[in-house]
């Protein structure tokens, strides 16, 4: 489906079906550990502008743009940027026209591409200082403020009306971020003003405007310009405009309104941020309830994820499930926020393993391409639509490529992840400090307590070395609060001052130096990177390794190959040229044990490609040959572990799954005896719409009835009336006296039916498929297991003989093999 049409049918699902079909949310898995309230020290106050009465003081505050210079890797990454899509944007997409484009010419057509890409860009432009950059930055603001018009309504004249009559307030969300930064770096006194006229025609549109559309679920955007601009403003009616979107938008605080992807990752945030107004602790908790629902569900692998490609879908948590690179950015750019209003050092520690484990992978190592999805395992990206109900959409969505029209949004708005890691990483605290959040080789130039500038430069190797060094540059001594974050996967990190042993306060998880400052005062920071052995649960006891804050994936030969694009812009298919289908031996008792670590003698500029980290593990795992591809040559589901296997143990090489395009991240752990379970391949005689793999992932599922429809199911669909078969093999022969099914039947919605008859076959030593003996009835009920039990075989397959109804197709929910 072109992106376009895709775009206005999901709005229209948002603003309608979804929003109405929300969830109740569940009681917080567990709650979240209280952020630190930095205190004031001797009277100092922040040194930017803060929070105004009535909105409650953050404790930690967005340094002025330009403030903070990127080096080292980081660097690297935001210099491939410049070079590559998002930096020469304009080149190759046909949204970014001055001449075209609704935001400088408001009769031209126009929508959220060039906000967007714009929001990223500038940014890029601030924290590399890039003259080109900025300068096509000032010419789009300069254009954009042009077309503000009496009432305050800017940007295309199509907006004012798409919205069921109504304008479209969604688009304007990123270009006021864009804004916003613009004004900090530059100064540009045009930009209150304009944005006090905008929000002021928002607030004379009927209050159920905020309740339509990809504003609603995403109005907490919004929230954040209106309090950026009552606290230089201090125009009450702004709270009231507030009040209003929070009132008659998407309801994230009793519930979960939408499953999108990407609504999820910018409105989780929703009921936090209306706090900071409402003064209600209940309403921040809510943000936590809401992550932890999602997650809980949907993101039960590394990486810092969740399986959203498009939405969420229930029955569907694999790790093969992919997250949306729009979803990437906008989830790391929530949580900084969040890290910001809460003090909660979790939301910078969640942010960090998305930018450290996903980003890189969400586009080729040159960054000349991107792709839709981005999955913890993945084991081919190729350009073939998927049609299987692999994923939630069906289009082509894993090659690398520019994608302005395949993927749209995806290309438009990725630019902003680094430029805003980039800024977030140091940090104004309101007691007129400073706070290292998140870590890399920079400097930062920033006043503190009584207004002295000071300049902050740190050297690390950080992600991949354990140490973090920072000088300070100052004119005179200076008091004042230093916080350095504690990650959480730190259990003992240790601090020098001028290289002696020094006490810190611990507040929350952060180490607080408050002291007298000197000129080359230097700061040691270690923090011992242990290798941990994480196990998911919900995930089929399938398990990832972690070193400090990176994962690590399954080195895989990756062959790369040109399918279609330009020398400037080329777009890659890549296949696996090795093995990938590997359980992981694990000394269940010293997990660290199973793994050994090799630090590169040379670092690479760019750290994100196999051939080019500086870091990788050995580990041993064995083979688990019926873990293959489905037809479509997307990677199989899990099954439980520990995988009964018998082949030879490999020594194998993980690299950090950033480096990784093809990456297998959640591994199986491999086992004998009793205690393990045969790995099962699924095949069918025919599969359209829907794969034999939702038998796998329906394993241990108890559906509610036939009708099912929050269970993968498979369907013969759009065969009728004909003999068809569905089957499990296995590696190594296993015993079986049983089966259970459950049918499908979707009678009075489509044409799926129980079927006429069945019986079950097993493969003998010759190869045949033969009927099992002894066997009971084999029933067609539905909304139950029908059980059917047959004298013990002894086999490596098992199938079972479908005979469908005349003129109807036929399925099944689940299927269960029982054991001797």
């Amino acid at each position: 489906m072109e992106r376009r049409s895709f775009l206005n049918r999901t709005a229209a699902v948002a603003s309608g079906a979804a929003l109405a079909g929300s969830v109740n949310l569940t009681a917080a898995s567990a709650a979240a550990p209280p952020g630190p309230v930095p205190t004031r020290s001797g009277g100092a106050g922040p040194q930017y502008t803060a929070n105004k009465a009535p909105l409650t003081s953050e404790p930690f505050l967005r340094l002025p743009p330009g403030s903070i210079t990127p080096k080292g890797w980081l660097r690297a990454q935001l210099d491939l940027q410049i070079a590559g899509l998002n930096g020469r944007m304009p080149d190759v997409s046909d949204y970014l026209g001055l001449t075209t484009s609704g935001w400088s010419v408001p009769d031209k057509p126009g929508w959220e591409e060039l906000p967007y890409w714009l929001r990223g860009f500038g940014d890029l432009g601030y924290v590399t200082g890039h003259a080109a950059t900025l300068e096509l930055t000032r010419t789009w603001i300069d254009r954009i403020l042009a077309t503000q018009q009496s009432d305050g309504f800017f940007g295309p004249t199509s907006v004012r009306t798409a919205l069921n009559g109504g304008v479209d307030f969604w688009p304007h969300m990123p270009v006021l971020d864009a804004l916003r930064t613009w004004q900090e770096y530059s100064g540009d006194e045009r930009v209150v003003p304009a944005l006090t006229s905008w929000l002021a025609f928002l607030h004379k549109q009927p209050p159920t405007l905020f309740s339509q559309g990809w504003g609603s679920a995403r109005c907490g955007d919004t929230i954040d310009t209106a309090y950026w601009l009552y606290n230089r403003t201090g125009d009450s009616w702004l709270l009231d405009l507030v009040h209003d979107m929070h009132t008659n938008g998407a309801d994230y605080t009793h519930s979960i309104p939408t499953w999108h992807n990407v609504n999820l990752a910018q409105g989780f945030r929703e009921p936090a941020q209306y706090g900071v107004l409402a003064g209600d602790r209940s309403f921040k908790d809510a943000t936590y309830r809401v992550y932890d629902t999602v997650m809980g569900r949907y993101g039960q692998f590394a990486g810092g994820g969740f399986a959203g490609d498009e939405n969420a879908r229930s029955g569907y948590h694999d790790p093969r499930q992919g997250f949306e690179t729009c979803g990437i950015v906008e989830y790391m750019h929530s949580h900084q926020m969040l890290t910001r209003i809460t003090g909660d050092s979790v939301w910078a520690d969640r942010c960090e393993e998305l930018a450290v484990n996903m980003l890189p992978a969400a586009f080729d190592p040159e960054q000349k391409g991107t792709h839709y999805i981005t999955a913890p395992n993945s084991i081919q990206l190729d350009n073939v639509p998927k049609s299987h109900g692999q994923f939630d959409n069906g289009f082509a969505m894993q090659a690398y490529m520019p994608g302005i029209h395949q993927y749209r949004c995806c290309p438009h708005n990725y630019g902003m992840g680094w430029p805003y890691y980039a800024e977030e990483m140091w940090l104004a605290s309101r007691d007129g400090g400073l706070c290292a959040s998140l870590y890399g080789e920079s400097a930062v130039t920033a006043k503190v307590a009584g207004g002295t500038s000071v300049t902050l430069t740190e050297h690390t190797g950080y992600p991949f070395d354990e140490t973090v060094s920072i000088a300070l540059s100052t004119p005179r001594s200076v008091r004042f609060p230093l916080y350095l974050r504690v990650p959480g996967w730190c259990s003992a990190p240790s601090l020098k001052v001028n290289g002696r042993g020094t006490h810190a306060r611990r507040t929350g998880g952060y180490l607080v130096l408050e002291r007298d400052w000197h000129h080359n005062d230097r700061v040691e920071l270690r923090l011992p990177m242990d290798v941990r052995v994480r196990t998911w649960h919900d995930n089929r006891d399938s398990v990832s390794v972690d070193r400090g804050p990176l994962t690590y994936s399954l080195r895989i030969d990756e062959q790369w190959s040109r399918f279609a694009g330009t020398d400037d812009w080329p777009e890659y298919e890549v296949r696996p040229g090795s093995a990938w289908n590997y359980a992981l031996d694990v000394d269940a008792a010293h997990p660290d044990r199973s793994f050994h670590v090799e630090h590169a003698r040379a670092t690479a500029a760019n750290p994100f490609t196999a051939g080019s980290t500086p870091i990788r593990l050995r580990a041993r795992g064995r083979r688990v040959p019926t873990w293959t591809a489905d037809d479509q040559d997307v990677v199989t589901p899990l099954q439980p572990s520990p995988v009964r296997t018998s082949e030879r143990t490999e020594v194998l090489t993980l690299v950090p799954s950033a480096a990784a395009r093809l990456r297998v991240t959640s591994f199986p752990t491999a086992g004998t005896g009793a205690a393990a379970t045969p790995w099962a391949s699924c095949t069918a005689s025919f599969s359209g719409v829907d794969e034999p793999q939702a038998l796998v992932l329906n394993g241990p599922a108890e559906p509610t009835d036939s009708y099912d429809q929050d269970l993968p199911r498979f369907t013969w669909w759009d065969h009728t009336g004909t003999d068809e078969w569905v089957a499990y093999t296995w590696d190594e022969p296993i015993r079986a006296s049983g089966v259970s099914v459950y049918w499908y039947d979707d009678t009075g919605h489509g044409a799926c039916r129980v079927p006429a008859g069945w019986s079950v076959e097993y493969l003998d030593g010759s190869g045949t498929f033969r009927p099992v003996t002894g066997a009971t009835a084999y029933g067609v009920a539905k909304d139950s297991f029908n059980e059917a039990r047959f004298d013990t075989v002894r086999t490596t397959a098992l199938r079972l003989a479908v005979r469908l109804r005349p003129g109807v197709s036929g399925g099944l929910l689940a299927w269960r093999v029982r054991g001797a």
